[in-house]
């Protein structure tokens, strides 16, 4: 409690006496061990108070009307105020890490958001039940309904955001445009209207001129949002938008605008109270995205000067003030190579990517939003508000960044470590070893932010946290975040929203090893084959391939990697292996502890993290490496000989069957059998966490048979059609 009160003193700007600076030391390395997650609020700005004032009077309960990170995010802040906490959840949750974490929880309905998480009744029979005082809403879900806010404030229950005619005026992007015109905030060229039906979609948008975005009203986070470069895709567009917008939000309605071509994608954060002030709290850099969602935010940018800055900043307050703001909210602005900038949207809620503000402005804004909500004006001024360092955030997805940088995947984590032993690492997530990740949700893992002194730093520290990421049992987007923040053209900061498909034009296909780090590699794999066999035969008495001698100083190996092999001679000397790659030696050390899911290993004086994810007795290892998982086939030299005649497997004929790309839910089947399709023409589609793909046919041919239909759940890799 006193290094709590000390750093609200602190927070207060008081004089500083004598021994000040070594009682901040202790406080701050108190505070770390008692709330580890906060460590960038506290080291990043010891001018700005990150821990309660327990004077303030407070919600003694608030309920967090969300699921996941977010609603573990804001637990975290309750506890540190003292603020007892509330969460929901569907039966499918009940075990969830914001469940267990929570004092109290209520299960508001079954797996579909539509009967729980969105259920408001559910929700509000839970607030009644539970005589909680407030609701935090987190983001998606309720968090922009201004009925659900309008439901709060008729039962005398605070709405830990801001009022229903500021959720309604933002979150209408039709009304929003017409408010931030007024406000004299740039906007994008468009149609102010609704867009009544597909015919009207394709006249609007040749008025315009293509490209145009055609997006929900009502949306936000990438759902029901299309860019279309002409009539077809405009119709087609229109279908999808609406299709989403309506499984979203409940809302179907559509708005077309100007598209912006190979923009950055720019927000501002803004943090006002009832009393009429209002802060912007700088900017965060989102434009490396992929299907309209982020993926990496940091935070400052590279490409804003001081000026730009600003004056948006400047007008993202102007706004806020035009509908009489209070909570924390987000400005977004898309920005061209000339640093003009047009308002693209408001989101009327805590952003997720607000933790690396927090990190470089020393602000809880979960915090702040608590006490705006409770009535109490800002505590900070423009002036007081510094960029502190640099910190990046990488969105860690369930998801398969080799198909359309990430079609999402399901399943239960065998295994789940965090890089929390990384220095300068912030994890915000709601899972655990053991926990699913199921079709009906986000597949957001968790939110990964390295904070530095500057962005070389912070960097640095992501890649380090990346490789020591510990995640099994479903696909995930590490070896796509990984490759995004060491290419060239991101670490200098010439990015905008098209990165990923200037950048990797046919798809993503993982880290492209120079010579040099393919013989890491190559000698990494030899050495963890030979430690394996040592292992075996001083536990097992015998190796597990019964042509390698025990006593035997040298193995001579075939090594498989991808469709080349290579020769590697390998010697063992002590915990160090003697590897011969291709004729090149290298010494590679390690622990070799095949029970740890990290394997340090240094190779030629190069140290790296890698990880073994799998192998077998046949020499087939899976490893991840430089954030990639490279498979290979490690074979003596005499069962490489024997292998060329074993019989190859017959490879299916992937153009006739159309397979599920993802796990999901059937929302259309376009064919029956017998009807004739061509190349290219739509087959079915599939929706996954709120997103619908349209599946396509590889081939010219006739339908043979159908294997789903709509409202079916399908899972990876199941069959939906077969053509003749």
């Amino acid at each position: 409690m006193a290094a709590t009160a000390f750093l609200c003193r602190v927070g207060a700007r008081q004089p500083l006496q004598p021994g000040v600076l070594e009682r901040l030391s202790a406080a701050r390395k108190c505070a770390a061990r008692i709330s580890r997650w906060r460590w960038c609020l506290i080291t990043s700005c010891g001018l700005h108070s990150t821990v309660y004032d327990p004077n303030e009077k407070m919600f003694e309960k608030i309920l967090i009307a969300n699921r996941g990170e977010i609603a573990c995010r804001v637990i975290k802040t309750c506890k540190t105020m003292g603020i007892k906490t509330i969460a929901i959840h569907s039966d499918v949750d009940s075990n969830a890490v914001h469940v267990k974490m929570a004092d109290e929880a209520v299960c508001v309905g079954p797996a579909p958001t539509s009967k729980s998480y969105l259920n408001m009744d559910a929700i509000m029979e839970a607030i009644k039940k539970t005589r909680a005082q407030a609701v935090h809403p987190g983001y998606g879900f309720l968090s922009e309904n201004k009925e659900f806010s309008r439901r709060l404030e008729s039962e005398g229950v605070a709405f830990i955001g801001p009022d229903m005619h500021a959720i309604q005026a933002m979150g209408d992007k039709i009304e929003s445009k017409l408010i931030a015109k007024n406000a004299k905030v740039n906007t994008i060229p468009g149609f102010d209207g609704v867009v009544k039906d597909a015919d009207e979609a394709v006249r609007i948008a040749r008025e315009i001129g293509y490209p145009v975005m055609i997006k929900a009203s009502a949306g936000g986070g990438g759902k029901g949002m299309r860019i279309a470069w002409d009539d077809e895709e405009t119709r087609e567009g229109f279908r999808f938008s609406s299709q989403e917008a309506a499984s979203s939000f409940g809302d179907d309605r559509l708005l077309i605008e100007k598209f912006i071509d190979n923009p950055r994608h720019i927000e501002i954060q803004v943090l006002a109270d009832k009393h009429d002030n209002a802060l912007w709290l700088n900017e965060r850099e989102c434009s490396i995205q992929r299907r309209n969602q982020k993926v990496i935010e940091e935070a400052p940018s590279t490409f804003l000067d001081p000026e730009t800055r600003r004056a948006m900043g400047e007008q993202a307050v102007a706004l806020a003030k035009a509908v009489k703001y209070s909570s924390a909210g987000t400005v977004e602005f898309l920005v061209d190579s000339k640093k003009n900038f047009y308002f693209l949207e408001m989101n009327t809620r805590l952003q997720v990517e607000h933790p690396i503000t927090e990190c470089i402005t020393g602000l809880d804004l979960v915090q702040e939003m608590i006490r705006v909500a409770k009535g109490y004006p800002l505590r900070h001024k423009q002036a007081d508000i510094p960029i502190n360092g640099w910190a990046i955030e990488c969105r860690v997805y369930a998801e398969d960044p080799y198909k359309s940088f990430g079609l999402p995947s399901i399943g239960r984590l065998s295994q789940y470590r965090e890089p929390l032993h990384v220095p300068h690492v912030r994890v915000d997530s709601g899972i655990q070893q053991g926990s699913e990740i199921s079709i009906y949700y986000d597949p957001m893992i968790s939110k990964l932010i390295t904070y530095g002194s500057n962005r070389t730093e912070a960097l640095k520290r992501m890649e380090e946290a990346l490789d020591n990421y510990v995640i099994r049992g479903v696909a995930h987007n590490i070896s796509l975040l990984r490759e995004v923040i060491i290419h060239p053209r991101f670490v200098q900061g010439d990015i905008s929203t098209k990165f990923l498909p200037d950048v990797y034009p046919d798809g993503f296909k993982g880290h492209l090893l120079t010579e040099s780090e393919k013989r890491e590699l190559l000698g990494t794999a030899a050495s963890l084959y030979v430690a394996d066999q040592l292992r075996a035969q001083r536990f097992l008495g015998s190796p597990r391939v019964s042509i390698i001698k025990s006593d035997a100083n040298n193995w001579e190996l075939s090594v498989q990697l991808g469709d080349t092999t290579h020769s590697v001679i390998t010697s063992c000397q002590g915990s160090t292996f003697l590897a011969e790659v291709d004729g090149i030696k290298l010494s590679v050390t390690g622990e070799w502890n095949f029970a740890s899911a990290l394997l340090p290993v240094t190779v030629n004086g190069i140290q790296r993290t890698v990880q073994c994810l799998s192998w077998d007795a046949s020499g087939n290892f899976s490893i991840q490496f430089l954030g990639t998982v490279y498979k290979l086939r490690i074979l003596t030299k005499l069962a490489a000989e024997l292998s060329k005649y074993m019989p190859e497997k017959v490879v299916e004929d992937s153009s006739s069957i159309l397979r599920s790309p993802m796990p999901g839910v059937v929302v259309a089947v376009s064919v029956k059998p017998g009807d004739m399709v061509v190349e290219g023409q739509e087959i079915c589609v599939i929706e996954a966490m709120k997103m619908q793909n349209s599946l396509a046919a590889a081939k010219t041919g006739k339908v043979k048979s159908v294997h789903c239909q709509a409202g079916e759940t399908v899972g990876e890799g199941d069959e939906l059609v077969e053509l003749e």
